[in-house]
């Protein structure tokens, strides 16, 4: 029997192709091999986009979704799960089909169905199902203010809206961009017991693209290397800002993350830090 080097964990990411290289897949496998992990992509949707907007999405059929992340499942020894833009209620059917098999592992799910601006055909549906079937499943999800309210329409309060995802059965929520000011910019963590931590950032003036898709990856590269749940989304905070902060101007549009900041001379006035 062939041993399984541990050097490099395996993070299994399920998203979509986004030919700019700006959020989806790419996102992934960047943070997967900046963060000394290697990333398996499954790819759920295929996408015509530019660093503008999106032209067409064409979720990819559930059982090719099926047989891509069942064909790794069983080769290689997966350490975490991202589940980013899923393309549709099919393939919200079939990721958790998956994920109900492997119990263990660590799961981030990155809960939105826009992508770049562009929302799903089916939006409620798919944002139904995930409700349903990932959130039980989730250690960590990863909405930004606007999708936590569309995940918990009942919610008033930032609290509320924690609260209401939190009863689907997930261990932690990460709000971004729950309170913001001209200068800061903040991310709320709630667990179980409410309101863990509150996380002040300095705010970015320019558009940056794949933020949720860095976010979620990183932390899910972080538990990938065995950090706690908590830690790992500490640091998957400070990757996500210093890959926003040195994000490079690569089209006509949004900016596109620099997920190898630190490979770059004078990439910034914070370092990817202990938290």
């Amino acid at each position: 029997m062939t041993e399984f080097e541990s050097t490099a964990p395996v993070i299994l990411s399920f998203s979509s192709h986004d030919p700019s290289g700006s959020t989806g897949i790419q996102a992934d496998i960047e943070c997967a091999a900046s963060l000394g992990c290697h990333c398996t992509p499954i790819i759920t949707a295929l996408c015509a986009k530019d660093t503008r907007d999106t032209k067409e999405i064409l979720p990819v059929a559930s059982p090719l979704l099926i047989e891509q992340a069942r064909a790794i499942l069983e080769d290689m020894q997966v350490k975490a799960v991202k589940v980013g833009y899923t393309g549709s209620i099919e393939n919200v059917e079939a990721i958790h089909s998956i994920l109900r098999d492997y119990p263990s592992l660590p799961v981030v799910l990155d809960p939105g169905t826009h992508v770049c601006g562009t929302k799903l055909a089916d939006a409620p549906g798919v944002l139904g199902a995930i409700e349903t079937l990932l959130l039980p499943l989730a250690t960590v999800t990863t909405p930004d203010l606007a999708e936590a309210h569309e995940l918990a329409q009942q919610g008033d309060t930032i609290h509320a809206c924690a609260q209401e995802i939190l009863e689907h059965g997930c261990e932690y929520v990460l709000i971004s961009g729950a309170e913001r000011s001209q200068s800061t910019f903040e991310n709320h963590l709630f667990g179980k017991q409410g309101l863990i931590q509150t996380f002040s950032h300095k705010r970015l003036k320019m558009p940056v693209s794949g933020c949720g898709a860095t976010l979620a990856a990183s932390i899910a590269c972080y538990l990938g290397h065995g950090l706690r749940t908590e830690e790992a989304i500490i640091q998957g905070q400070n990757f996500t800002w210093n890959s926003l902060a040195n994000s490079r101007q690569l089209g006509m549009g949004r900016r596109t993350p620099n997920r190898f900041f630190w490979a770059t001379k004078n990439s910034g006035n914070q370092s990817t830090g202990n938290g």
